[in-house]
């Protein structure tokens, strides 16, 4: 597929994204390669960024008639409106964008033609710096662990000569992330139960099992503010991102696997329990695992169905995973 300005779609999720939001679609407005189309997705704002963000459409020529804004009356979550969005593009590849991510002019060009470059991987991520430290990385893909921990490499350190580099990575943080739009439609998109947090990993889990692959592009440069788009806190991240890991390893990993990951599960977990307890988060961690193992029927369920669908071999996605010591973030 050629870089071409009608082969993507460009979705920002927002959720009280205040002035940030804005930002966003500046630099969306500056791309050099500009997208087919603009969906801003709002997510029940009450910040009056929804209609700031009409106001600045209508008042840019380069946006008005690309970019939309679609109102909901509740938050529906993340994972759901990129659903909504996903469902709803007609390009085959669509751009996912947090409204507090400031992609540089370049970046949506840089990243279709890796896809153009690659085109047996269906799924893209950026080179994530902080937006107020330009030379300390937010990320450059996400890792996964064995015992059921994400994380976000080479986050909050500065940047290094091999971080330049195209590599593939297991999945790609959604902040900043371009998709194959047909590979994550047929593997049933984002899990909605996830609401928000971790969704992305369990998505580019499910699409390895379906045996493509993730690729992180270093030219495709975007800043990230971080957490201003959900404006949560620590007790929300603790109560959904903990329940949202132990979903994604029971519904995603295979068979053979699960039973090794879980003396390496149990461990993360205690570990996790005493860090966030040190930090006034310890109710939210228990109601985290309270209501992942509530959720255990439901998910089971999942697994049959990505189980039996599945395509990667265990050792393929043994080689995938990180294997290391636990990782605690």
């Amino acid at each position: 597929m050629s870089a071409n300005a009608d082969s993507v779609t460009v979705i920002v999720v927002n959720h009280g994204g205040g002035l940030h939001v804005l930002r966003c679609l500046a630099c969306l407005a500056d791309q050099t390669l500009p997208p087919a189309r603009i969906l801003v997705i709002d997510n029940a704002s009450t910040d009056g960024s929804a209609a700031a963000c009409e106001r600045a459409i209508a008042a840019d020529v380069r946006l008005d008639g690309l970019a939309e804004v679609w109102r909901f009356a509740t938050n529906l979550g993340f994972a759901a409106a990129c659903n909504r969005g996903i469902h709803a593009a007609d390009t085959p590849l669509v751009a996912l964008l947090n409204p507090d991510a400031f992609p540089e002019p370049e970046w949506l060009e840089r990243l279709v033609a890796a896809q153009s470059a690659h085109p047996t991987c269906v799924a893209f991520g950026s080179r994530q710096m902080l937006a107020d430290h330009p030379d300390v990385l937010d990320g450059i893909g996400d890792r996964y662990h064995l015992g059921g921990m994400a994380w976000r490499q080479g986050h909050g350190r500065s940047i290094r000569s091999d971080d330049l580099g195209d590599r593939e990575i297991f999945s790609a943080c959604a902040a900043a992330v371009l998709y194959r739009r047909d590979a994550v439609t047929a593997v049933g998109g984002f899990d909605e139960d996830f609401f928000c947090y971790c969704e992305d990993v369990d998505l580019g889990f499910r699409l390895r099992l379906a045996g493509h692959h993730a690729r992180y592009v270093p030219d495709a440069v975007v800043h990230h503010v971080g957490g201003a788009s959900s404006r949560s806190d620590g007790c929300l991240a603790a109560a959904l991102g903990h329940r949202n890991l132990v979903w994604t390893l029971v519904k995603n990993m295979p068979g053979p696997l699960l039973a090794a990951s879980l003396p390496a599960h149990f461990l993360q977990t205690i570990l996790a329990a005493v860090v966030l307890a040190r930090r006034g988060h310890a109710a939210a961690f228990v109601r985290a695992k309270l209501d992942a193992v509530r959720g255990f029927p439901n998910v089971w369920r999942k697994r049959r169905q990505v189980q039996a669908s599945r395509v990667a071999s265990v050792a393929a996605i043994w080689r995938a995973i990180d294997k290391g010591l636990v990782r605690i973030r």
